[in-house]
């Protein structure tokens, strides 16, 4: 059993940055981050496999977002950069093994709880 726990969500303004933490116990796999808005289908934002060396992105976040891990403290990272009020959702860290369809969020099995980062224009 796989347990998340995402930290590090809050209110920023926009153009500014943020940095989430997803600390990770009962082993290591590929993981990814999501979002959800009120009323909105859960959107996927980067994905990182398990050692790090493969990184995928959503459309919206590309060039803005960076996804990390450190496996040695079990924690993945998603730094955000010149967040926009489109940004605000509540972010999930999820976990999953195999690299198909990394962009959809039925392919994850186990979830954080989610932690919220609203943008203010």
């Amino acid at each position: 059993q796989v347990q998340l726990v995402e930290s590090g969500g809050g209110l920023v303004q926009a153009g500014g940055s943020m940095r989430l933490s997803c600390a990770a116990s009962g082993g290591t796999s590929s993981m990814g981050w999501f979002r959800q808005d009120t009323g909105k289908e859960r959107e996927f934002v980067a994905f990182i496999s398990r050692e790090g060396s493969i990184t995928y992105y959503g459309d919206s976040v590309k060039g803005r977002f960076t996804i990390s891990r450190d496996n040695t403290k079990n924690t993945m990272f998603l730094q955000m950069n010149d967040l926009k009020p489109e940004d605000t959702a509540v972010y999930y860290c999820a976990s999953r093994t195999g690299l198909v369809e990394i962009s959809d969020p039925s392919r994850y099995v186990f979830w954080g709880q989610g932690t919220q980062v609203i943008v203010s224009s």
